[in-house]
């Protein structure tokens, strides 16, 4: 079948946050604009179309405290300080191995943290509403804002705006290979409903990571590929193309290839983010009837992806969080839980385990055991680290210590869900893919999930909000480019 071949100025992969403010943006900046986006029309937008898209904002003129300091230091192994050190010098001056290397660009946050409260203001310009929206979180380290109606809405009404602009959308169309030349990227290679095509143009990957693809799962996270899935439908969609045709080219890396965000849903569920965030105020037990895990480190948006790992780390990845009525009683408890399905509940200790299929004896003993260690109630504060810490206990719970004893007893189980890898491509803070050679790959844009920047811990409502920010950088200066090449005769 002979290929067709699509002519644009900028060509954008991906339909969710990140390509669609890519392309609103090239649009903006005088560009012709193609949109690939592998799902049909009505399941558009990836990860961003099932999201609640919290931003990491104090206003929609200012980004949370601590934002910048969050990212950088994040941590990040121990790289070669005569490496990093680089990271202090001007542009001009820095080496090819650091800007190359597979650590967090402090110029890249400081862009983020300066662009993106004028991004957010732009996208208000096109029809998204911003407001304080209420939180899964029963306690918080950070301040968040939201879209009004979520990720949907910023599908929706960017998707809007981009058609306005005259941006064209090319539905069930999977890019798979990069095109280029002596001058750089040229444009993609993609499978279409009507074969095979070439678009020409400027490149912006937008795809997302890759958690809807179960051999690159396997390939960076081993056996742990197995006992998570996405988080949402629209992440079955991200199989990792956009990454394997950058590294295939040449492209250097950032972010830790060895985990993903880890969000703790319930597994029964079919719903988008079923998560379970009210284990602080329970226990966790695992297969063996055993807690394995602090449960309460502090508050829960900090620590819970941390100790999702722990969930997926035990048999099956699969904990389960007991709750009495204590527990259940915590003000605004249902917040937390945003599973369709009911608890699992039963009169007893011993009645709940059996329904639950664990050892009868050993969750009793390990529920007697942490009564036994919880120190006096007085003081117990459900908003804020309390400081009721267990006493004598292998695995010690530090915060909201209170007795289950208190029937009927209720279960919900838990494993770990991936939001999004951690992994992805590296890109300067002009959102220019980078090549393993420090240098920014000709015509070739990257920006959202596919792009790397955490690596031990993910820095919360912080995913969104780049995807914005660095679509909206691509877009404009795929845009530049391909007016230069345009005024050269290229």
């Amino acid at each position: 079948m002979t290929e067709q071949t699509h002519r644009y100025d900028v060509v954008v992969v991906g339909g969710g946050v990140a390509g669609l403010s890519a392309a609103v943006s090239a649009a903006e900046n005088g560009a012709r604009v193609a949109l690939l986006e592998r799902s049909p029309e009505a399941e558009t937008g990836g990860n961003t179309r099932y999201t609640e898209a919290f931003l990491r904002m104090k206003s929609l003129d200012e980004v949370a405290d601590g934002f910048e300091d969050a990212l950088v230091d994040d941590f990040m192994g121990h790289p070669d300080p005569s490496i990093v050190n680089d990271a202090a010098l001007p542009p001009r001056r820095q080496g090819a191995l650091y800007r190359a290397t597979h650590t967090v660009d402090p110029d890249y946050v400081a862009v983020l943290a300066e662009n993106a409260p004028p991004t957010l203001r732009w996208m208000s310009g096109h029809g998204v509403r911003f407001d304080f929206m209420p939180t899964p979180f029963l306690t918080r380290s950070t301040t968040r804002m939201a879209p009004v109606g979520g990720g949907l809405a910023i599908v929706e009404t960017m998707g809007k705006a981009a058609r306005g602009l005259g941006v064209e959308f090319h539905f069930a169309t999977t890019a798979r290979r990069l095109t280029f030349s002596g001058s750089g990227v040229t444009g993609v290679c993609a499978h279409t409903p009507a074969g095979p095509a070439v678009f020409e143009g400027a490149v912006v990957l937008a795809s997302g990571g890759y958690q809807g693809n179960f051999e690159l799962m396997a390939r960076y996270h081993g056996d742990k590929a197995l006992t998570c899935r996405p988080v949402a439908k629209g992440g079955n969609y991200n199989k990792g193309e956009g990454l394997e045709m950058a590294l295939a080219l040449g492209a250097a890396t950032a972010g830790n290839f060895a985990l993903f965000h880890a969000e703790p849903i319930d597994p029964r569920s079919g719903e988008p983010e079923a998560a379970i965030f009210c284990f602080p105020y329970g226990i966790l037990v695992n297969k063996d009837g055993r807690r394995f895990v602090d449960e309460a480190r502090g508050t829960v948006d900090a620590w819970y992806e941390r100790t999702t790992r722990a969930i997926q780390a035990q048999a099956d990845g699969i904990a389960w969080v007991i709750l009495d009525q204590r527990g259940l009683a915590v003000p605004n408890l249902m917040a937390g839980v945003r599973t369709d399905v009911p608890p699992v509940t039963a009169p007893t200790i011993g009645e709940l385990a059996r329904q639950l299929g664990l050892p009868v004896a050993a969750v009793g003993k390990t529920v007697v055991a942490y009564n036994a260690a919880c120190p006096a109630s007085d003081g117990f504060d459900h908003s804020a680290p309390d400081g009721l810490a267990t006493i004598g206990l292998d695995v010690p719970k530090s915060n909201w210590s209170r007795p289950i004893e208190q029937g009927p007893f209720a279960a919900y189980p838990i494993m770990a869900a991936n939001v999004f890898s951690f992994g992805g491509l590296k890109t300067t803070s002009a959102a220019e893919v980078v090549d393993r050679d420090g240098r920014p790959m000709t015509g070739l844009y990257a920006a959202g999930e596919l792009t790397g920047l955490y690596y031990s811990n993910y820095t919360g409502s912080t995913s969104v909000l780049r995807g914005a920010t660095f679509g909206r950088i691509a877009g404009a200066n795929a845009a530049a480019h391909a007016a230069a090449r345009a005024a050269a005769g290229v």
